[in-house]
């Protein structure tokens, strides 16, 4: 007897909530989204991970599940990955109240599960009690800030995920340089050279040192707030997340990009400057980086930033593509300039 599909890979049956439209899919609980990581890329990435572990001989492997939010529970050694990751629909949702997905793409995802890692691996090993992990990063007691000011300018911590984020809180601090350490071909000796922060990547790769082989010493599996238990729906998660998130871009990145683009009232069917800028990515973080010797995290940070700010704003681009181009060069330095002058930015936690 001829058996059917032998060998043929399972096709993944599209849930009915993917032909809802926005409005009636926020409308759903997180719990009837019955989300699942198997056979998505997710999954791949989180095997990916587990080798970057085997690689460095750690034991330790943290468990995953899906949740509203990327988190690292305290005292449990797993991690919560966002539940839009497991669906384009949900990660175009996403994108459309937020403007941007944490983690949307395979480069991004991976380097926010490194950094949840080193917070698992913190708690799976206790290492925030130890004396000497207090020295080099401060005291994990202190007081996690609803908002945090970091200095771009600052050498004393590693440049990982936006937003200067190892500058908002100790245990933070640690996450970002065991994520920047983790990778097999990470060049962290020669990358911080001359830098403060590279006494923490070596404290980093001497406790990783000790630790290989070991077993850790939290083997807690729970899962703390499953999206399979979450009540609420998409509808009040956005609208709690837009206002938590909500940052004053007017003086920073709205008023210099609207002295060089136009508003949508005044072009209506003029090209867009968000699309202009995205295509200017690869020359303008060549000559900001060469020419104007900027860092390539503040000049990612502000290209990214400027890009989502001209598609919020819906801006147009004004005059010839040329003029344009140089224009964009110019907010781009001021911009940053301005940044670096400062030395004070302001972020939600």
């Amino acid at each position: 007897m001829k058996r059917q599909g032998r060998g043929r890979p399972a096709t993944r049956r599209e849930p009915a909530w993917t032909r809802l439209d926005d409005e009636d899919l926020l409308d759903l609980r997180f719990c009837d989204l019955r989300l699942s990581m198997a056979r998505t890329p997710l999954e791949d990435c989180v095997r990916r991970l587990y080798g970057e572990l085997v690689a460095k001989d750690i034991r330790f492997r943290p468990h995953v599940w899906l949740a509203d939010e990327w988190f690292s529970p305290d005292g449990v050694p797993g991690i919560a990955i966002p539940f839009y990751l497991a669906h384009p629909r949900l990660l175009r949702l996403e994108r459309r109240f937020m403007h941007e997905a944490e983690g949307g793409n395979d480069k991004w995802l991976m380097r926010i599960l490194r950094h949840e890692t080193g917070h698992a691996i913190d708690t799976a090993f206790g290492l925030r009690r130890r004396k000497s992990w207090r020295e080099v990063f401060g005291k994990a007691s202190r007081r996690y800030p609803t908002r945090y000011y970091p200095r771009p300018g600052s050498r004393n911590y590693v440049l990982h995920l936006g937003h200067w984020y190892a500058q908002s809180h100790p245990t933070e601090d640690f996450a970002e340089t065991f994520a920047v350490w983790l990778p097999q071909r990470s060049r962290w000796r020669s990358q911080y050279a001359g830098w403060p922060a590279l006494d923490k990547l070596e404290y980093v790769d001497r406790t990783m040192r000790e630790l290989q082989g070991c077993r850790a010493t939290n083997l807690d599996r729970r899962v703390i707030e499953p999206l399979a238990e979450n009540e609420r729906t998409l509808r009040e998660h956005y609208r709690r997340k837009s206002t938590r998130y909500l940052v004053d871009t007017a003086r920073s990145y709205d008023r210099p990009l609207l002295r060089v683009f136009l508003p949508p009232e005044e072009r209506p069917h003029g090209r867009l400057a968000s699309g202009l800028l995205r295509e200017m990515r690869p020359q303008l973080r060549r000559l900001l980086v060469r020419r104007a010797r900027m860092h390539p995290y503040i000049v990612d940070h502000v290209m990214r930033t400027t890009v989502q700010r001209a598609r919020v704003l819906g801006l147009r681009v004004r005059g010839g593509r040329r003029q344009a181009q140089r224009d964009a060069l110019v907010l781009h330095e001021r911009i940053m300039l301005q940044m670096l002058l400062r030395d004070r930015e302001n972020y939600a936690l």
